[in-house]
């Protein structure tokens, strides 16, 4: 009986003809440190041939007759690299190799035939087989082919570790920065709700009139079809838009009375103010400029640098058209409510001429067709 290639004398059962091949002795004792080697041939001499010039050279060797044998042996223990024969009785290498490339991608395959056909060496490169050896085999050129297998085979396992723990870092990293910028937004949220608070605390009659025109201006920008990064910068500057009223006198904001011309102009500074404060804040949109231009009208009649059209900001027109129409419904110290009807039909006599008619259309929806209300 044949003895299995082990450094001790014994046997052991081989799925298939269940007879392994002789030891040549020249193996170590510990084979798990050494690259493990399949050979599948259907030819003993060729497997007991590949077999014995591998171990002379420190490879850790298993045969098989089959494809067969060479599953199970793969599902016992896997190897590191098979070298296998295409035309074999049964399963044919080729099925084999597709399978085991598939099953154990870290394992690497060198086809071993009698047939030298370029087309077909090709197609099994393109396989993923790493090598095709033509029979009679050359010592050198089996070596050196085992040897280049290993090489690329390490090489091509480093590379997908090195993706995966990239891959990975990226991961913890854009996780990381998520969370970093959800804090961020929460941040800047806070902010903005305490600058709002305070323009509110100094002009009790106004109070809410913020957050109502934010609620409007957002409901109009999502009509006319505003991308949802747009809407955000116009829900943060309609929230802060009149904070430039905190430069305004507390008994001019709630004057009972028609304001003076003085006390209309000073109140009309405040676009200004609250451009001059948020100027220098980073915020990721041109927050700034929307409250500086929500008093602008398309006409260039509007205050206070009097531009027109195109000079003024889409995310302007939309937090112009709301705040005009909250102020016109909404009570003032002055006068009552003028109410939504009011305050639409201003828009819409002005509509193309003090405001944006797109803008203008899509807030006459709201309200007439989709039933929009202030809380």
């Amino acid at each position: 009986m044949y003895q299995h290639s082990n450094c001790v004398e014994k046997t052991q059962k081989i799925p298939g003809d269940g007879i392994p091949e002789k030891d040549s002795g020249l193996r170590p004792k510990d084979d798990k440190k050494r690259k493990q080697v399949l050979i599948v041939d259907d030819e003993r001499p060729i497997r007991m041939l590949l077999q014995k010039i591998l171990e002379a050279n420190g490879y850790a060797c298993r045969t098989a007759e089959n494809a067969a044998q060479a599953r199970v042996l793969m599902t016992e223990h896997i190897s590191d690299l098979i070298l296998c024969d295409i035309n074999m009785p049964g399963e044919s290498g080729l099925d084999f190799i597709r399978h085991v490339l598939k099953a154990y991608p870290e394992t690497a395959a060198i086809m071993v035939s009698a047939i030298g056909d370029p087309l077909l060496a090709e197609s099994m490169l393109q396989l993923g087989v790493y090598d095709y050896i033509i029979k009679p085999m050359d010592r050198n050129g089996i070596l050196i082919s085992v040897a280049n297998a290993f090489r690329r085979r390490d090489l091509e396992i480093t590379n997908r570790s090195y993706r995966r723990n990239l891959e990975q870092m990226v991961d913890e990293r854009t996780d990381s920065l998520q969370r970093s910028m959800k804090k961020l937004e929460n941040a800047m949220n806070g902010i903005v709700r305490a600058i709002a608070h305070t323009v509110e605390t100094r002009d009790p009659y106004t109070a809410g009139h913020q957050r109502r025109v934010a609620d409007l201006a957002v409901a109009i920008a999502e009509t006319v079809g505003f991308e949802r990064d747009k809407i955000e910068a116009v829900r943060v500057a309609a929230i802060i838009h009149d904070l430039g009223k905190i430069s305004v006198p507390a008994e001019i904001l709630s004057k009972p009375s028609r304001l003076t011309v003085n006390e209309f102009n000073l109140i009309k500074e405040h676009p200004q103010v609250g451009y001059d404060i948020l100027k220098d804040i980073e915020f990721p949109w041109e927050i700034a400029t929307m409250v500086y231009q929500h008093h602008e009208k398309l006409d260039g009649s509007g205050y206070p640098l009097g531009v027109s059209g195109d000079d003024i900001l889409p995310e302007s027109r939309v937090l112009t058209v709301a705040d005009i129409v909250e102020a016109m419904a909404s009570h003032r110290p002055y006068r009552p409510g003028l109410g939504i009807d009011v305050a639409l039909g201003e828009i819409n006599k002005n509509k193309g001429k003090l405001y944006d008619p797109e803008v203008s259309a899509a807030c006459h929806a709201l309200f007439n067709e989709k039933r929009f209300t202030f809380d």
